[in-house]
Parts: C-alpha cells; structure tokens; sequence
C-alpha cells in the first residue's frame, strides 16, 4: 500500500466523520509502506487528558491557556516515545518509571539534543495533598537517553532542584543546557548585596513568579542567571549562529510578548523581534510571538497566538528575522527588501481567535530538519457540537457554509500528531488524536547540524570590570533618533565649543534607573496604597547618574545582573522625554553600545544594533588629534565619540549619585569654559535617600532609593526661617508654616493655595500622610467659617449660567422656610499639585522656585533635584518593599 497523503479539506472532512461515529481520531492509517524520509528516526511526544472545568451551565469547556501564567499543572501527562514516525509503531511510556504507577504528574517542554539521542523536558510531581502552594512540588528538569534507556533528573540534589520551578530547557551546542526558572540565583545575590532578603521577585502584574533565563551544565552544576526581565524571559532556543532566542513578556508600558536574543553568557541582549506587529492576528487581532525554532532556510518558526485562549492553540508563521525587525519593517541593511517579515506556514485560514478555525489549529511544531521543509505538528481540525435528529449531541463537519451561519459552537479539540507540508498544505497522520485527550510536544530525535559554539566573553573582557561585576553602556549620540540627527545644531557643532556652549545643549546628564523586585505577600503584604498615587511604576531605585558629552555621547558604568532603564536629562536634572520602558541588562566586563534614542510612536529598527541605521554621530575625523577647539589632553582615534575618548584616556566612567557637570572639553585659548556645578545629598540637610559612602564614592552596590515619609516629607518641615542680626525672625519659608490648617499662633487658617504640606496622617487615606494626598490628589477648597474649616460650597449654574434649583421627584421646586427655592450647592474642586508622570510636566510647581518665582531660593538645588528625581520615577509612595509598615 502506498504512504497515503492528504489536503486539509480531505483531512477535515474525514476526521470530521471520525469523531461523529465516536471514534475520537482523526484519520487513522495502517499497515503502510516505508516512507525513506521519515521512518529512520524515533520521535517523541506527551499524552494528557484534555484540561477541563465546568461552567456555569454545568458543560466542561478546555481550560483558559494564559501565556502570561507558563507553570501552570496540569495532572496526568506522560511523554511517550515511538521508534519510528508511524502510526502503526510501538509508544512507550518513558515517564512513568520516575512515580508509583497511578501517580498523576505533568510533562511539559520537551527538546532533543542535535545527535537525536537525548530528550530534555520539564516534569514536575504529582500534588501533595494539603499542602500550601508553596510546599507543592517544583518544576524539575529531567533527560532521557535512548541509548541506554536512562531516565534522570539533571539536577541530583532535592535540595537545589526545589529551589525553583525549571521548565522551557534547550540544548546548547557545548552540552549545556539553558533554560527558564524563577529561582532567579543572581537576582537574589543583588537583594542581599541591597541588604533585603532573598526571595524570588514577581512578575511586574505582582501575580507569579517571573521566569528568567539560566544556563547550567547537564550536570546540574553551574546554574547561571543570564537574563534580567522583571517578567517571564521564556521558551529559548538556539539558532545556528549560537545566539539564544527565547519569548519576553515586555511589561513595563506596552505587555506584549516579543523574541529577543541573547549569547549564552548572558551577553548581546537586545530584541529580535515583533514590537510593532502584534496586531497580525485574524482580524487585526493581537497575537504573541512563542515556541520559537529555526527552520532549515534560515527563518524563525513561530507560533502566533493570543495571551489567553481555551483552543489550546493557533496559528504558525515564519519570521524572516535576518531582513525584518517587524512584519512590514526591514532592517536598515536590507531596506528594500520585499515583505512582509512575517507570512502565514499554512496556505489555509487558521484563526488565532477563540471561534471557529476551518483550518483547524495548532498545538506545537518541531522541523524535521531532513531536508523537505516539512513539520511535525500537534494539530487539531475544526469541529462543531450539534445535535442529532433525537437531540443527542453530536459532533459534526466544520464547513465554511456552516460557520458562516453563525450561532455555531466549536466542539472541544481533538489534537494528534502529524508530519505537515508547508509547501502544499498537506499532512501524514502518525500519532491518531483520541477524544479528550491531547497530544503534543512532538519532537524528532534524528540528528542535526549543530550551532556555532558561542565564546565565553568573560574569557576576553575588560579583567578591571569582571572583577568590579560591572559593565559598560557606550550611547554614540543621545540626539540621534533612529538615524536622524536631531540636536539644535548638529552633532558636529554641538561637539564645538567655539560653535556652542553648555546652554545650547538641551541633553546634559544620564539616569541609570533600576527596577525594584516585588515579593510576594507572604513575605511583604502591599496594599495598593504602598505604591502611592499610581501602581503603573511599581517601585524604582536610581542607580546613578553621568555626563552626556557635547556631542551627545555618554559612556559609564552600570552594574551587571540587574535589569535597568535609561532617561535623558536637562540641566536641571529633569528627564526629557518619555520613560524608557525596556529593560536592558548588562553582564560583568560586557561593553554595550547604542547608537542613540527612539521615539515611542517610532517604528523604525530599534533595540537590535545591527539592524539600525548607521549612527548619526560619524565621531572623530581623524585619529591623533582633538576634537575641534578642545583641549589637546583628550586626542581622539577616527570614528571615536567624546565619550569613548574621555573613557579610553581617564578610565571607564563611574556613575554617581549626584549630579554633576565639568566643562573638561573647552579649550581656554577658544574661550572661557561653561562654568561648573553640582547637585550633591551632601548640601542636604534633611536625609539622603543613600548612603554617605554612596555620596562621596560610587560603587555598583549604591542605591538611591526614595521613600516620601523618609525623604520627601522632611523638605517640607525643615525650618528656613529667616533671621536679622539680632535673631529676629524676618519671614518664615518653612513650608509647613503656611501650608498647613493652623498659623504661627495655632490659630485655624485656610492653608496658603489650599495645599497642606504636614506629615499628619491623611484623613482621606491614613496609609499616606497628608501632604502625599494633598500633593497626589484632587480635593476640595476649604473655607474658615465661624472658626471651623469646611468645604467650600458655590452655587451651581446649568449650560447657560443660569442657577440651578433643588426639585421633588416630581421634579417640583423644594421651597425653604421662608418659601424661597434651594439652591444646588457644589464643592470647589482643587487640582492635585503634582503628577506622576515627570518632573517637566510639573512646571507650576517648580517655577515657584525659579529665578523671579514667588518661593525663589526657599529650596536649594539638592532639594529640588531630589524631587526632580522622585517625580520622574513615578512618585511612589515607598520605593522599597521591605520599608512599609506592616
């Protein structure tokens, strides 16, 4: 008999008959001939009972899949092992020897080593009855070698091996293994190195656990963190280049899943893909990118699906990443390329909604790698509940006619394995679907080309900066904006002192800002409150601040194993611009470069260097010379910026914890340098939201984190009286003197602009006190009569100014004693002094301060620049977890 292939109608149409006779399978062959292309390999797979709850109207429907919620467990898998990619071969159940027979475990994540021999997957034990949540078991990393039929845990110790949840693990080409864990091992170094304990941070919606990249031997030994994210960094994988490809739910600002890559070492982090194309879904629908793997031409293999879906699974495309940054966006090297960077593997409609799919939908996908481009696939066709002519359910054919009268209800998936070509749409049935049940996660185990092995950079970096556990950022120009030079005079006058000064330069300085882990709330119970007037920020701590160089280039240190961000300043210390929402990352002696700034409506090449345009900022004309008109000490090579000059001759730049400005370029013949300054804690006379040794030395453990009640507070009771010579007060600027509900003689006032400036607890919200909700929050004027401070009350005016009148139900004027209509009566509403958002957009609160102002010189440049600073970062309430009360 000949091997029987077929198109997706014929598919459709006879597992369509197969599960309404009640068979439950697809399309069942047997006693076929040798196909020489697929039976020389085993493949291998997991069986599990479809997951299942009950709704409201007591009908079973498939469980919510969330992508945003990875571990989930879900009893009784098994994962399975054929010797040949057959329907009729043998399965055995390679699982089930690690648990008492009966025990309901679940397998997830299976991969195969590039000889074919090994399967490495994620399996974790059966639920103890009882037990807490956090007693439960975790998520282990096991392999299976079916060479000598062995089935072991990679990490031996129980101890280690439940120190996480381990699930997503690849192969590296070196034996290694990488994979996805919430044990977080050097997150948790930096809590204690930040005095905090350890404990393994939430995600950034404070639901699970964030999953992070860590690579370890197969072993178990030399378990290494490489990724940062304070969300899930997922389902890696290994291109032929040696990078790692794997899913990052970006959560800071946009919550999408995109594919970044990164080296083994933790090096060469940057996005790959996908910021701008999830909207690629049917119907414009919004799609995440997961389950990456390259395929044999090049291209990344995709599967394209929503964050939540009960169809347990979705469409597949191929990203044409070397060419394409998004679908309809080429990298700057390949502009002109013909699009889109995104195309459908199936040349049939599969939804990536929850309706019905006439094409059916997909589960996993594994390449053959055999040369025929095809696939194996778990993939369920589209089927449709119904009744008979009795009113017994039934499952019937999903027709295009069918669908398209609508009203219709997808009966529950029916997911088998299969080998698929793209090429034609057609597909093999080997492993039959069996009702309720699931089967996927198919795997080939037949050899493969194996990738490049990536270098250690460690080996070769900088012996200064590994030791310090620092990196580098070099950023060419901080007014180049996808290519574009956008300073005031171009970057080249700019770098000119005789052609600009400090005042023309609206870049000055750099923020280093640092996200602040969450813990759970069996460790710290945070109320909404701690967060203050917005929970959008979660709680930031800033790391330091640099120079930006008259061209616009900064270089500095920044810690290694922390995930941070970087905002642009002005003179006064005040970001410019929007927050910058993407977390970087940076391992020890790793130097990373940017060519300069992106827009948040911008679409072009961003993130990724080498697919960006070439900088905007050419750097020096020649090598041996200074830059024009700047002092000859600091001589650049061709094509250096002014940071990697004052870098390479003074040594890598520290961050600091103040702000502060020498004008080292300008060469005094040329003219008079700008002059210099600083915003330092040390002027403060109220306490520093750092240490003192943070203050007078910068090291990679320094942290600058604001608590209000700890740092803000105190600027408002600070005494500033002004006395004469003879100790007579003159005027008294202490804040809280005016801004507060009783005068000098404790006598009742009406605070000066109706803003209260006390450290009292609030009324409105005891968990804050009553400056933060006066500053944060719309209230009330209030007015003082007869001794008593109330709310202030105005009549109230229709559209046409016209005063409006309290009325019965019958809509009748309400008269008072003396007869006459009751007016309508309104509160007078007060804006909130200060936003979130930053600094800038508070100008009515910092121009009091500024030259010619009314409060002009009553705050010093310290206090404002710490103000300046907690504005920016969101203006929280605490900043550090461990510091609310409890």
């Amino acid at each position: 008999m000949k091997k029987s292939y077929f198109s997706i109608s014929a598919i459709l149409t006879m597992a369509m008959l197969a599960g309404c006779t009640g068979g439950g399978s697809s399309v069942q062959q047997t006693g076929q001939e040798p196909d020489p292309v697929v039976i020389d390999f085993p493949i291998a797979y997991i069986k599990r009972p479809l997951p299942v709850e009950v709704d409201d109207n007591n009908n079973e429907t498939p469980v919510e899949e969330n992508l945003r919620e990875p571990i989930a467990f879900n009893a009784g898998a098994a994962l399975f092992i054929r010797d040949r990619a057959t329907p009729s071969a043998a399965e055995t159940n390679i699982t089930a020897q690690a648990f008492e027979e009966g025990a309901l475990y679940d397998v997830r994540d299976v991969d195969v080593s590039h000889d074919g021999n090994k399967l490495v997957f994620a399996m974790r034990a059966p639920e103890i009855e009882g037990a807490d949540e956090d007693e439960q078991p975790k998520w282990n990393i096991w392999e299976y070698d079916r060479t000598t039929q062995v089935l072991r845990r990679i990490i031996a110790s129980d101890i280690t091996a439940e120190a996480g949840d381990d699930v997503a693990p690849h192969f590296l080409p070196d034996g290694k293994i990488v994979f996805a864990s919430t044990r977080q091992r050097l997150a948790k170094a930096v809590l204690l190195d930040e005095g905090k304990p350890q404990f393994a941070a939430l995600d950034e919606d404070r639901n699970v656990e964030a999953l992070s990249l860590h690579v370890m031997n197969d072993d178990g030994s030399e378990i290494k963190q490489i990724t940062f994210n304070q969300s899930h960094d997922t389902d890696p994988t290994v291109l032929t280049n040696g990078k790692i490809v794997f899913s990052r739910w970006d959560n800071y600002g946009r919550d999408v899943i995109n594919l970044y890559q990164v080296n083994p070492d933790g090096t060469g982090l940057e996005i790959l893909y996908g910021m701008e194309s999830h909207n690629t879904g049917t119907d414009g629908g919004a799609v995440e990118f997961s389950s990456a793997r390259q395929v044999e031409d090049g291209r990344i293999l995709v599967h394209l699906k929503p964050n939540t879906s009960r169809r347990l699974g979705g469409e597949l495309a191929y990203i044409d990443w070397e060419n394409f940054i998004d679908i309809n966006q080429t990298t700057a090297q390949a502009a002109g390329a013909a699009g889109p960077g995104q195309v459908s593997a199936t040349p049939f409609e599969v939804r990536t909604d929850d309706e019905p799919s006439s094409g059916g939908r997909f589960s996993t996908v594994f390449p053959l790698y055999d040369g025929s481009q095809r696939l194996l696939v778990s993939w369920t066709p589209c089927r449709l509940d119904s009744v008979d002519a009795d009113n017994n359910p039934i499952i019937v054919p999903c027709t295009d006619e069918a669908i398209a009268q609508g009203g219709v209800v997808e009966a529950q998936p029916l997911y088998g394995v299969w080998i698929y070509n793209p090429a034609d749409g057609t597909q093999l049935p080997i492993v039959t679907a069996v009702e309720g049940q699931v089967i996927n996660e198919v795997v080939a185990m037949g050899p493969r080309e194996l990738p490049a092995v990536f270098v250690d950079t460690a080996l070769t970096a900088d012996t200064d900066l590994v030791a310090e556990n620092v990196g580098v950022v070099h950023i060419r120009s901080v007014y180049d904006f996808d290519g574009l030079d956008l300073s005031p005079l171009g970057i080249s006058a700019m770098a000119d002192p005789a052609q600009a000064d400090a005042a023309d330069r609206p870049a000055r300085f750099i923020r280093i800002v640092k996200a602040v882990s969450m813990p759970d709330e069996d460790l710290v119970d945070l109320d909404n409150t701690a967060f203050g007037r917005s929970q959008a920020q979660l709680m930031k701590d800033i790391i330091g601040y640099a120079p930006v160089e008259p061209d616009g280039s900064t270089m500095f240190k920044v810690p290694a194993d922390i995930a941070f961000a970087i905002s642009v300043l002005d003179v006064n210390g005040r970001r410019i611009g929007g927050r910058h929402q993407n977390w970087m990352s940076v391992k020890a002696g790793e130097v990373k470069q940017c060519n300069g700034c992106h827009t948040d409506v911008g679409v072009l090449p961003h993130g990724r260097l080498e697919a960006q345009a070439a900088s905007a900022n050419a750097g020096a004309p020649t090598t041996g010379s200074p830059f024009p008109n700047t002092v000859a000490t600091l001589f650049a090579d061709e094509g250096e910026t002014m940071a990697q000059v004052y870098n390479r001759i003074n040594g890598f730049q520290d961050l600091s914890v103040n702000i502060n400005f020498d004008d080292v370029w300008t060469d005094p013949a040329v003219r008079t340098p700008d002059v210099s300054f600083t915003y330092s804690y040390a002027d403060l006379t109220t306490p520093a939201p750092t240490t003192i040794g943070c203050v007078t030395s910068w090291n990679g453990r320094c942290r600058i984190t604001i608590n209000y009640v700890d740092t803000i507070q105190p600027i408002w009771d600070l005494p500033r009286q002004v006395l004469d010579g003879m100790g007579n007060l003159v005027q008294d600027n202490t804040c809280v003197s005016c801004h507060s509900q009783t005068d000098a003689m404790d006598q009742i006032q009406v605070p000066i602009a109706q803003l209260e400036l006390v450290g009292t607890p609030s009324v409105d919200e005891p968990d804050h006190v009553t400056s933060y909700r006066e500053l944060m929050f719309a209230d009330n004027a209030q007015e003082l009569v007869n001794g008593a401070l109330i709310d202030q009350l105005v009549p109230a005016t229709d559209a046409n100014g016209n005063p409006i009148f309290e009325v019965d139900e019958d809509g009748n004027l309400i008269l008072d004693a003396n007869g006459d209509p009751i007016p309508v009566m309104n509160t007078v509403g007060v804006t909130a002094a200060l936003n979130v958002n930053s600094a800038v957009t508070n100008t009515r609160f910092f121009q009091l301060f500024d030259a010619g102002g009314s409060h002009q010189g009553w705050l010093s440049p310290a206090e404002l620049k710490l103000i300046a600073e907690w504005l920016d970062i969101g203006g929280q309430y605490y900043n550090n977890p461990f510091d609310v009360p409890q």
